[in-house]
């Protein structure tokens, strides 16, 4: 290359948006670079929560009666509330990325904020249930008690092990374990989405988001469709098998 050439090529690079970092040439290549990352990062998020749904699933099997009962005690209502909540939020995440796409600033600060308010309203509500858990003592430990906690239980299983017998309490307490874990996590995950739509919303009202440059947005909302794509797999798994 000329030393005409290498000069342009430099000024061009130089010249170029405030956002695109020296390693990449345009803000094309930095945003497949980005979305590699973001995909690699979601693979990786698929295999843990895999295994998760792996041992539920095989605990399940083999302790079905008692895991019948213990997820019967779980209140369907506020399962499917979240549900409703979170599909609406990814409406609104995909509705913030258009927005930035369209160098809409007031309309993506206004998708993200009501994206944070329905991802509030999904951890409320896991206050709500994990509040009842501990009124009830169904919070593995030293005092965990397996109660009906007003639900309706079969009084003893297909294979004649009463509810009360020792095994039974400990397989319903390897239910509980597996609930708290895989819905804390969850919402372990939706807590850091709520500090990046944080970050996302203020940025996003200084104007660093436009037509032209809106991947932070874009990666985003990867990450929280993800999220919410996973309590679509919790939902039926927790709150509706062998609900009957």
């Amino acid at each position: 290359m000329s030393d005409v050439a290498m000069h342009g090529a430099a000024h061009g690079h130089a010249a170029g948006h405030p956002a695109l970092q020296h390693q990449f040439q345009t803000l094309q290549q930095q945003k497949e670079a980005a979305t590699l990352g973001m995909w690699a990062f979601l693979l990786t998020e698929i295999l843990f929560f895999g295994g998760l749904f792996m041992a539920y699933m095989l605990y399940r099997t083999w302790y079905h009666d008692a895991f019948r009962a213990a997820s019967s005690s779980i209140t369907l209502f506020w399962g499917l509330l979240n549900t409703i909540v979170l599909i609406g939020s990814s409406l609104t995440m995909a509705l913030a990325v258009r927005s930035a796409q369209l160098n809409q600033r007031k309309a993506t600060v206004n998708w993200l904020l009501l994206t944070m308010l329905l991802g509030a309203v999904f951890l409320g509500v896991k206050v709500i249930e994990y509040a009842d858990k501990f009124e009830h003592h169904h919070v593995p430990g030293p005092h965990f008690v397996w109660a009906e906690a007003g639900h309706e239980a079969p009084v003893s299983s297909s294979h004649g092990v009463s509810p009360d017998e020792p095994n039974f309490q400990l397989h319903t307490q390897i239910f509980f374990s597996l609930y708290f874990t895989m819905t804390g996590l969850h919402a372990l995950h939706m807590i850091i989405g709520l500090g990046l739509m944080s970050w996302l919303t203020w940025t996003a009202w200084q104007g660093r988001y436009s037509s032209e440059y809106y991947t932070p947005v874009e990666m985003s909302g990867l990450y929280w469709h993800f999220v919410d794509i996973v309590w679509i797999f919790l939902f039926p798994l927790l709150y509706l098998i062998d609900r009957s």
